[in-house]
């Protein structure tokens, strides 16, 4: 998978201040779950167009709530999983969950 591992602080703040150049696509993945699961693989399948576009980020919630919370606060959208959150300019401008979560979709906004 050619996603970035989203796993500290530091990283999110970089990644925020990123969206300013280029777009950031978060996937909020539960690794327990059978709906994120099929999310995450309409992803893959998709991935070589979507990197295309985007900066792709990858954040596992069993091992990182605290930044999936953070990430929530920060852009003011609530919490879901699995979710995507398309961030421009420090700006969430889009964001989606569990069956919502369509590929094609998301590359109809880039």
């Amino acid at each position: 998978m050619g996603w970035i591992a989203l796993e500290s602080d530091a990283q999110l703040n970089e990644l925020l201040a990123a969206s300013y150049q280029h777009p950031i696509l978060f996937f909020k993945h539960s690794t327990r779950c059978s709906i994120s699961s099929a999310a995450e693989g309409r992803l893959l399948r998709a991935e070589t167009q979507l990197v295309s576009k985007f900066t792709l980020v990858y954040l596992d919630l069993l091992r990182h709530r605290s930044l999936s919370n953070r990430l929530a606060d920060e852009l003011g959208v609530e919490h879901a999983s699995p979710q995507v959150l398309l961030v421009q300019n420090g700006q969430c401008t889009y964001h989606e969950s569990h069956f919502g979560i369509q590929p094609a979709e998301l590359l109809q906004l880039a």
